[in-house]
Formats: C-alpha cells, sequence, structure tokens
C-alpha cells in the first residue's frame, strides 16, 4: 500500500514538472508575447521576463519590437520627364502593437516591403530626374508618408525612408556630363568677359594717366623689354614711339642761315657795286 501511495505520489510529482516546464515561457527584454487562448486574443500582453500560459490550452506568440531595417529591392521607372531611372531605398519601421501586428496582418514584414515597393515606383512616376538627384529629403518624407498611413492599421510605426541610389542609362549621364561641361565653358566665358571689361578700365585709366606725363611712356616701354628678355628669346622685338622718331628726323633736318650774316653779305655788295 505504502509502495502504492509512494508510486503514485512520484506520478504526480513528474506530471505537475512536465506540465509547469510546457507552461513556462520565457520573453526576451526586446519581445512582447501575445497570447492566444482557445483561439482568441487574450487583452494581456505578456512583458519580457518569465511567464506561464495553459498548455494545450494557450498559444504565445513573440513579437520583436526592435526597429527592423529593410532594404527596399532597386526598382524601375520612369519620371514625369520620361527618363528611366532605377531606384532604390532603405526601410526603417518598429511594431508598436503587438497584438494589432500579430492580429491585423498576417506578415507585417511582407507587408511594409511590398508596401514600400509601391510607394517607390509612385514616387518615381510623380517625380522629375532633378528631384530624385538633388531633392532627396523632400521625396524621403512623402515616401514615409506614402508607407506609414497603411502601416499605422498594422501596428507599425515608419521610423525613417531614405532612397540610397539613383541608377541612370550610360546615354543619359553623357549627355548629363555634356551639360554640365557646357555650363562649365559658359560661366568661364562670361568670367573673361567680366575680366577683359574690368581690365579695359583700368587701362583706359592708366593711358589717361600716361597721357599726361610723356616720361610713362617710356619707363613703361622699358617695362615691356624687361618683361620679354626674361623669357629668354631668341628674338626680341623692340617698339619705337613714333615721338623718338619724329625727334631724330628733325635733329637731321639742316639748320636754316643766321638773319645776321644775310645783312652783312648784303651791305658788302652794295659798297663794292658803289666803288
Amino acid at each position: 500500500m505504502v509502495e502504492a501511495l509512494v508510486a503514485a505520489a512520484a506520478a504526480l510529482v513528474s506530471v505537475g514538472a512536465v506540465y509547469a516546464m510546457s507552461a513556462a515561457r520565457v520573453v526576451k527584454q526586446y519581445e512582447r508575447g501575445v497570447v492566444f487562448r482557445l483561439g482568441r486574443l487574450r487583452p494581456e500582453v505578456r512583458g519580457p521576463g518569465f511567464t506561464m500560459i495553459l498548455p494545450f490550452v494557450d498559444r504565445l506568440q513573440k513579437v520583436n519590437m526592435q526597429i527592423v531595417t529593410m532594404p527596399v529591392p532597386g526598382q524601375e521607372g520612369i519620371t514625369r520627364d520620361n527618363v528611366t531611372v532605377r531606384v532604390d531605398a532603405v526601410v526603417y519601421f518598429r511594431v508598436t502593437s503587438p497584438a494589432e501586428a500579430v492580429v491585423r496582418v498576417e506578415d507585417y514584414r511582407f507587408a511594409v516591403a511590398q508596401m514600400a515597393q509601391t510607394s517607390l515606383r509612385s514616387i518615381i512616376g510623380k517625380s522629375e530626374l532633378d528631384d530624385l538627384l538633388s531633392n532627396r529629403e523632400k521625396l524621403n518624407q512623402g515616401l514615409e508618408l506614402m508607407i506609414d498611413s497603411p502601416a499605422v492599421e498594422w501596428g507599425v510605426t515608419i521610423d525613417r525612408v531614405e532612397i540610397k541610389d539613383v541608377s541612370l542609362p550610360e546615354t543619359m549621364k553623357r549627355s548629363m556630363a555634356r551639360q554640365a561641361e557646357a555650363d562649365r565653358e559658359r560661366r568661364a566665358r562670361v568670367i573673361n568677359a567680366d575680366a577683359e571689361l574690368q581690365a579695359s578700365k583700368k587701362l583706359a585709366e592708366a593711358a589717361k594717366e600716361m597721357s599726361e606725363q610723356p616720361a610713362a611712356l617710356q619707363l613703361r616701354l622699358l617695362q615691356t623689354v624687361v618683361a620679354v628678355a626674361a623669357e629668354k628669346n631668341s628674338t626680341l622685338v623692340l617698339p619705337f614711339p613714333v615721338e623718338l622718331l619724329r625727334f631724330l628726323e628733325r635733329a637731321q633736318q639742316p639748320l636754316p642761315p643766321a638773319a645776321g650774316a644775310d645783312d652783312a653779305g648784303g651791305s658788302a655788295g652794295a659798297n663794292s657795286g658803289q666803288g
């Protein structure tokens, strides 16, 4: 009799241990537990730590509450200005309501991924190429709003959406390179023209000052000769000012006869005639 009682007690203890082991659950710090009792959702959400459920009656489903980084595959589309591009992005989201994330949608990760791809294609069709290349911050906000609107009903919040890369066809890249080169050449010509205008004004002022002092022209000529000679050229062209040539021409002309000599010669001739 005693042996039977001992065996029964051991059996009960074993059954109790198995029952306790099957009822024990551990929820991690970054997880929350959603309990279904006979298929019905229990209102309380199990927090992190040790928890117990009813075996064969309750089912505990753990939901990750961490921020999920989901890359969006590259989507091809035609922009509003008829340019074919391929754009990829990345979505950062997290679960805010574990019960709704489990009940309202079959797989919230897959749902968010599909919504992100659809929204990205929609953004490509509504935007121009310049916006995709230079105004990404505004497009990121619009893309985040498009994904977050349906995701709120699934218990998911979109933290951030970033457009990673925009791939262009090779022909478009060459066209943009030619456009950028032409723009740089245009700016260089404008800068050169502006420099010529400023230089002409300064030269006009310098010429006006030099015209008042003829010696300044000679000094400027000598400075030009020194600058040309510094290049060590084999041939040196030295311009002569017209004023110097005129001075040499006047120096070579014969001097006119003196008036006194003419009067003396005339008087001598008259006296000889009288004699």
